[in-house]
Parts: C-alpha cells; structure tokens; sequence
C-alpha cells in the first residue's frame, strides 16, 4: 500500500475482512473504491501447505480468482486486473536448460501450481470477454517479513535462533542441490507497480533476475552471515527432487524498462537481521 502511494496512486485494500471467494462482497468493495485497477494478491502461498491441504488450495486460489474476476467484470470492467502468478506454473527443467521464458508451456506440479496456472487461464478466458488482464509469474522473493515456511527465511530463522542459543546448531534442510531464482521482494513490487501502467500491453510477464544459484549457495552464504557452524542434516519431509528454475524476463523488461536492482547478498542480509530481531523480541 505504501509503495502504491508513493507512486502515486489513491491506493485502497481488503484483507481478511472481505471473502475473496464471495463474488457479492468482492462487488461491494469495488463498488466502494471504484478501482481503475486492481492488483490480485490473496491465496494460499505455500508449497508444502498446497499438499496438505489441496481442498483449501483450490477453495482460496481458484474460487477466489474466479469469483475476483466475476466481480471486476460486473463493477469495474475497464479496470486493470493484475493476477498473481508463479513460476512453479512451470515445469522445472534441466541446468544445461536457457533460461525460461514466457513461451514455456505451463506444466505445474503442486497444487499450488495447479491452481495458479488454472487462475491465469480464468484471466485469460476473462480478457477475451474484454477484460483488461495483465498476468504477472513472479520467481522466487524475499525479504524482511517473510513467512519461515519459505527456503530463505527458513534458513535465516534457523540460523538467528542458533546464534542466540533458541535452538541446538543444527540446519535441518532439504535438497541443497536444486537451483533457483531470487529476488527481493520490493524488486517484484516495483515490476507490479510498472504492470499496472495501461499502457504496457496485457499479457503474461515473468518477474525474474535470470541468476542461476543453487540452495547450497544461499545457505553457504546465510551461515557466513551469521557467524556460527552448525552441523547440516537433511530432513525427509523437506527433500524435493533436485530442479532447475531459472526465467527469463526480457519482455517485461523490454515493456516497462525494469530490471532487479537489489542484489543477492543484500536479501540475505536483510532476510537474516529481520529474523534475529523477531526472535529477540519473541
């Protein structure tokens, strides 16, 4: 909300006290901001929560978009609608693989992912009815704030709790050898941001760096961070399949001009010292 502001923009938002589901109250607030555009940020975003619970998945990230774009055609039909996707839209592919762009075909694999790429084809279906649909597939972000369900702020929870003696020197982990695409979260705010201008034409756009690193990487990084050594152990019920996801975000780029101006270690830092000041203040 603050960086809507900044930029800008007479910017207004719903939490928990509008049913995303509920196509009348989604109508009602609409009704009551008169958007000219809206950004569709709300759904279950866990990988691993998706598996255990796929009913609420579902419920939350499709009906909810559904009933989102429902309400958007009823009482705002010239309003931008930004929907949210992911990269785990996509298949992972192998590490001697170009970068993945936007021509890829989805093949998701979680519930999460299924219900995503389900959402974007919703938007799609949406836009052809005339509806102004922009679809955004943002790579792995971060930052100060993030939920610990999450590798990089899971990590740095871990480590803040060692070095100050909440939790024995133990990393508990899963596959280190999968490679992934970071980000700062207020770098894909600012691609959010830049989406949301009428002028860039609707279509899906990736939100990624194009940077190659592998989970090893980031921990090996978060532990010289925290100064401390802890022993590594796998844990099963975090092990993946080792996977390769890495995109390509030349037409976002070429479209608004954006590019990722936060580097990898500056996250990592940051990610690390919000988790050591929550732990202290816990």
């Amino acid at each position: 909300m603050k960086r809507l502001a900044k930029a800008g923009h007479d910017a207004h938002g719903t939490d928990r006290e509008v049913d995303v589901t509920d196509v009348d109250a989604i109508g009602g607030a609409f009704a009551a901001f008169a958007p000219d555009a809206i950004v569709h940020l709300a759904a279950l975003s866990s990988v691993a929560q998706s598996w255990r619970e796929p009913g609420l998945t579902y419920h939350m990230n499709f009906i909810g978009t559904r009933s989102l774009l429902r309400a958007a055609e009823a009482r705002c039909p010239a309003a931008r609608v930004l929907l949210i996707g992911s990269a785990d839209q996509y298949a992972p592919t192998a590490a001697t693989a170009d970068p993945i762009d936007e021509s890829t075909p989805l093949q998701p694999r979680s519930p999460y992912a299924r219900t995503k790429a389900a959402g974007e084809m919703l938007g799609r279906a949406a836009a052809r009815r005339g509806l102004d649909v922009v679809c955004a597939r943002a790579f792995n972000h971060t930052g100060a704030g993030q939920s610990d369900v999450f590798v990089v702020s899971n990590f740095a929870r871990q480590l803040a709790r060692i070095e100050l003696g909440l939790q024995e020197p133990i990393m508990r982990v899963g596959n280190l050898e999968s490679v992934r695409d970071f980000l700062h979260a207020d770098d894909v705010i600012e691609a959010y941001l830049a989406l949301l201008d009428p002028k860039v034409p609707p279509a899906p756009y990736n939100i990624a760096s194009g940077q190659s690193t592998t989970i090893q990487e980031v921990l090996d990084q978060l532990i010289a961070i925290a100064g401390v050594t802890p022993r590594v152990e796998a844990d099963p019920e975090r092990w993946r399949e080792t996977d390769w996801l890495v995109g390509d975000a030349s037409r976002l780029r070429e479209a608004t001009g954006w590019q990722p101006s936060i580097p990898l270690e500056r996250i990592l830092e940051e990610t690390y010292q919000d988790w050591l000041k929550r732990e202290r203040a816990a």
